[in-house]
């Protein structure tokens, strides 16, 4: 059983492991096994983003996290930075249950669209955000800001071709 609730400044230890373990998943896709030896986000920096507010935890029966979403508001968007489910727990809908929190969470502030940048062919990347109703930017639909987070990730050696920035409109009838 697990539970979808606001990360609190004391689950900040317990991030950066769930981040590695999720990583892990890279390493059955050889020219991106890099990542999963790469650095994972700080424990300070997931105390900032849980105190800006827009960060969940999914967390087991005893109240431990397994997997988690951060997000931070830019503009009238929630962007996501990092969502992850512990590799032993993956597949189990934790995912879609922590997007579907955030989602909520940035419906009731009236925001405008969620946005992220992630791989383009990672099953559990774009693809999966399109099966939540995200769609890929292309061309001009792609502003400065994300245009500025994906340069950011070509420098810290993601090839730009392969990752794409993504959004879901929150303003359109049907999306969920």
């Amino acid at each position: 059983m697990t539970t979808i609730r606001p990360a609190r400044a004391e689950d900040a230890e317990a991030l950066p492991p769930i981040e590695q373990s999720a990583g892990e998943a890279f390493r059955a896709i050889p020219e991106l096994a890099w990542l999963a030896d790469g650095d994972n986000v700080s424990p300070e920096r997931h105390r900032a983003l849980i105190a800006g507010g827009a960060c969940w935890v999914a967390a087991d029966e005893k109240d431990r996290p397994v997997g988690f979403l951060s997000a931070g508001m830019e503009g009238d968007a929630l962007h996501i930075w990092e969502l992850d489910v512990r590799l032993d727990r993956q597949g189990q809908g934790i995912g879609r249950a922590l997007l579907e929190r955030a989602l909520g969470d940035a419906r009731q502030r009236g925001l405008a669209a969620m946005t992220l940048t992630t791989f383009r062919d990672v099953a559990w990347n774009a693809p999966f955000y399109q099966r939540c109703g995200f769609r890929i930017l292309e061309g001009a639909e792609v502003d400065r800001r994300l245009a500025d987070l994906l340069s950011d990730e070509a420098d810290h050696g993601m090839a730009l071709d392969q990752r794409c920035a993504m959004r879901l409109d929150l303003s359109r009838a049907g999306t969920r």
